[in-house]
């Protein structure tokens, strides 16, 4: 794993317009940094790094990152992976508030080891967290939807460390385990305890999902988000979500008291796929104003 810049810079010798400051580079776009990084039960998981797309004085720049700037860490919902063109068009929004860390979850992509729909995946959260750290970021937040919802909440409530979040946004997350209230989760739950189901998460979805049970069951989020405060939480739930009603928003909110936030979003579905751009743009703008420099 390396901890340096982000390599080669090609400059660009086009003149920023200052009226489209938090959208339009001012010079060609670099290379993302791809790295495969190793977990702390040894899963080697591939993550990239973003740059945060800044019309900016290039005398500036370092080729580093300053350690004020924002690092986002986006945890992508089950059956995704970085090359996702949902989690693809997330990165380009929130590249306007900061520096973005994607990677796939185990079992997930070109990204090791086997899915456990939420336990492990906190340590894969974890080494995303503390790359964001080694390439200079004092300030990461961390974003998550569907199952990444559920691990940025349960990675938000492990004692405080270096590999923790400044913030936690957590968009379309169940509440409680083992939910199989409607059609669409009952359907998840035949892909993951069915070998049947597995095999078409391999071929279907290209997600490796573990066969054994969880042992023992993981602390679930609404357990979790007492003991995230008071790191800023935010709670984005659509009003339309097909896998987990808004009972499972108001739960977490609940749980969270005054030290959370929730949105409920009219006409919203689920997860990345139902999240808008104005959405998306929000929430950058929420973790900007709650992650002090």
């Amino acid at each position: 794993m390396s901890a340096g810049p982000a390599g080669h810079v090609t400059r660009s010798f086009d003149i920023p317009n200052s009226e489209t400051a938090d959208r339009t580079p001012s010079r060609a776009p670099r290379t993302p940094l791809r790295r495969f990084l190793r977990t702390d039960d040894g899963v080697n998981i591939e993550a990239v790094y973003n740059r945060k797309s800044v019309v900016y004085n290039a005398s500036d720049d370092t080729g580093t990152p300053s350690s004020g700037h924002l690092a986002v860490v986006v945890a992508h919902g089950f059956t995704g992976d970085i090359n996702r063109p949902h989690v693809r068009r997330v990165v380009d929004v929130l590249a306007r508030y900061g520096a973005v860390v994607t990677f796939s979850f185990r079992g997930h992509g070109r990204s090791g080891g086997h899915s456990t729909v939420g336990d492990r995946e906190v340590l894969d959260l974890a080494a995303a967290v503390r790359w964001a750290r080694e390439l200079g970021h004092e300030r990461v937040a961390t974003v998550g939807f569907s199952m990444g919802g559920s691990v940025v909440l349960r990675h938000a409530a492990l004692p405080d460390g270096p590999d923790g979040p400044d913030a936690v946004v957590s968009v379309s997350a169940p509440a409680r385990w083992y939910y199989r209230g409607t059609a669409p989760m009952r359907r998840v739950h035949w892909l993951i305890t069915r070998p049947a189901g597995r095999l078409v998460g391999r071929y279907g979805f290209r997600t490796r999902i573990h066969h054994r049970d969880w042992d023992p069951v993981p602390l679930s989020p609404v357990e979790s988000v007492p003991l995230i405060a008071p790191t800023p939480l935010l709670i984005v739930h659509g009003d339309r979500d097909g896998y987990f009603p808004v009972d499972h928003p108001e739960m977490l909110a609940a749980a969270a008291g005054d030290d959370g936030e929730l949105w409920l979003e009219k006409g919203m579905g689920h997860a990345e796929n139902a999240a808008s751009e104005e959405l998306l743009d929000r929430i950058g703008a929420w973790l900007a104003k709650s992650v002090p420099r």
